[in-house]
């Protein structure tokens, strides 16, 4: 799996987890949802993404997306 891959794969669980986890136990969860939703949003325009530096320096290969 390509960097980007593994991107949107962390990104889209995170979302659905704390989407779960605030319908279930805490609506307090949904601001957890809006920082991942930020975050994407700002790697967008700047392409600056943790995940993608930490997936980078344990040596996964960067890819097409799509």
């Amino acid at each position: 799996m390509s960097i980007e891959r593994i991107v949107f794969a962390v990104a889209g669980a995170f979302i659905l987890i704390s989407v779960l986890l605030g319908m279930y136990v805490s609506p307090y969860w949904l601001w957890f949802t809006a920082f991942v939703g930020a975050n994407l949003l700002q790697s967008a325009f700047t392409g600056f993404c943790p995940l993608a530096l930490i997936l980078k320096k344990m040596g996964k290969e960067s890819g097409r997306a799509f």
